[in-house]
């Protein structure tokens, strides 16, 4: 098998390159960011509110995948680099 035969048959799986992902990652990210806050506040409840978000996203992530916003979705465009 030629190198340029290796490289073609490599293919990229996208996996993170869509708008599912990225607005799981992002409720998450904020989540942990403000539950991390709270918790330095001492805010109890704050921190189990800001808790509930985290599998909220994956949540929001899954459902948006399944709605064709992941990587292999209809609605899903990828773009060039």
């Amino acid at each position: 098998m030629s190198d340029q035969t290796a490289i073609e048959e490599h293919v990229e799986p996208g996996e993170g390159h869509s708008p599912a992902a990225w607005t799981a990652v992002i409720i998450m990210l904020v989540a942990i960011a403000a539950g991390t806050l709270f918790f330095w506040l001492d805010q109890p409840l704050l921190v189990g509110i800001a808790a509930v978000f985290v599998p909220i996203g994956a949540i929001v992530g899954w459902v948006l995948a399944r709605a064709g916003y992941g990587v292999n979705g209809p609605k899903y465009s990828a773009k060039e680099h």
